[in-house]
């Protein structure tokens, strides 16, 4: 997944306050694909801050991201909420959900921890990881080959049970047709084809550093036992259930997956962690 990394700013978008921190456009090249997103800053930062990098779901943008922004900013986060290329019909980086490719994605995250590793305002001991459903399982994999360059990492109802839930539907890759949908949103044979060869928990388990997972019991889209199994396959994970969400978060148990987030990626919490 290795990628050529380039940087553009949109230069249409000024940096804008809102509520505490400041956003401005971020294009991030990975070597034909063109990522899309936006770059909120705390109000008033200097030196070299802790980066939050946020992966939207199947068929989400980078909007998924904005209940967190005023939170993780004001733990002295730099966050980076984007669009996957061909991640869903509403993408800003490409809309063509023919070519999705969960591999692409995980490609996609670890170019962007490679641009902001590279930057003198990033505290490279502290960059993060944030990833919902299919995001989250992209997210895990860009993980499993970055290592130690990601600090720790935040996993939303993670979509870790594709690979299971394609192989099931497709039986062998002859059967895979040139278009699936799935909610209406179009998919070619590559996504499939890719998924098959996933083996999720053997891939998933090379990354070491802190996991945090949050897992809605009444998930009818991914089942919790996913995530309860990948906190044994974790060397360091833990997983809060919230009780009665379902998959996709809103009022009560979107401020407790936020407040859980915030706790896991307090900096006075991993100082007495990491020390």
């Amino acid at each position: 997944m290795a990628a050529c990394l380039a940087l553009s700013l949109a230069a249409t978008t000024p940096a804008a306050a809102a509520g505490g921190f400041a956003t401005e456009e971020l294009w991030i090249e990975n070597g034909s694909r063109r990522i899309y997103g936006i770059e909120a800053t705390p109000d008033g930062a200097q030196g070299r801050l802790p980066v939050a990098i946020i992966a939207h779901g199947f068929g989400g943008t980078h909007d998924f991201a904005r209940a967190y922004l005023d939170t993780l900013c004001s733990l002295g986060y730099r966050c980076y909420a984007f669009d996957f290329p061909c991640g869903s019909p509403k993408s800003r980086s490409d809309s063509n959900t023919m070519n999705m490719s969960v591999c692409d994605e995980a490609g996609d995250i670890e170019a962007i921890v490679r641009h902001f590793r590279s930057r003198p305002d990033t505290d490279t001991a502290a960059i993060a990881l944030i990833g919902e459903s299919q995001g989250g399982l992209a997210a895990a994999l860009a993980a499993s080959a970055l290592g130690d360059t990601v600090s720790r990492m935040v996993l939303i109802y993670p979509a870790l049970c594709i690979p299971d839930n394609w192989n099931a539907a497709y039986k062998t890759e002859a059967d895979i047709p040139d278009t699936t949908r799935v909610w209406g949103v179009p998919l070619g044979r590559r996504f499939f084809r890719e998924v098959r060869s996933i083996d999720v928990y053997a891939t998933i388990g090379r990354y070491r550093g802190p996991v945090l997972l949050l897992h809605g019991d009444r998930d009818d889209i991914v089942p919790i036992d996913y995530s309860r199994r990948a906190a044994r396959t974790y060397a360091d994970a833990e997983l809060h259930t919230i009780h009665g969400a379902r998959h996709g978060f809103g009022g009560k148990a979107r401020e407790e997956a936020v407040a859980r987030v915030a706790a896991f990626l307090s900096p006075r919490r991993q100082g007495k962690q990491d020390n």
